[in-house]
This record gives structure tokens, C-alpha cells and sequence, in this order.
């Protein structure tokens, strides 16, 4: 199973969109500081969502359209703007 993932950090209000074969892993990576993109306040950021994909070549294109910062993006953000709003991390 292959993962898109996005990550908000409560500090910064920043998103971070990735892709993965193992989402607990990742995930502890990006917490720990491993990882150059999220190092900076990596105890603020949270997973708020992930989609599953059983090919890698459709995870892969999901992320590159999330990441080009597209219509995708946007329409995703505001899909979890009430999960964002519940959990206050609205920003």
C-alpha cells in the first residue's frame, strides 16, 4: 500500500504534503526531526489526512498535484477546514 499524506503544523500553519509505503515510519520521522522540510518545529506538526493508493505511480502523481500547490491543494484544504476548525488548527 503506498500513502499521500498532509501534515499541518499548529506553530507555523504550514502544510506539508508526501508520499509513502509506510506511514507510521514517516510519520515518526517528520516528529523526530528527520526530515529537512519539517525539521523546524517538528513537535507542531500533526497528520490531519492520508489517502491510500495500491500503485505507487498513482500515489506519486497524487502528491506531485498537491505539491505544485494546484487547484488540488486548495480544494483539499477546504475539504478539511471543519476537521481543522474542530481540533484548532484553523489557520
Amino acid at each position: 500500500m503506498h500513502y499521500v499524506y498532509v501534515l499541518h503544523n499548529l506553530k507555523s500553519k504550514q502544510y506539508y504534503f508526501g508520499c509513502t509505503d509506510d506511514l507510521r515510519r514517516r510519520f515518526s520521522e517528520h516528529k523526530n526531526g528527520e526530515n529537512v522540510s519539517t525539521k523546524s518545529n517538528c513537535e507542531y506538526w500533526k497528520l490531519i489526512f492520508y489517502e491510500a493508493y495500491l500503485s505507487k505511480k498513482d500515489a506519486l502523481i497524487r502528491e506531485k498535484q498537491l505539491k505544485r500547490h494546484s487547484s488540488a491543494s486548495i480544494f483539499l484544504k477546504k475539504r478539511l477546514i471543519n476537521s481543522l476548525i474542530e481540533l484548532g488548527m484553523k489557520g
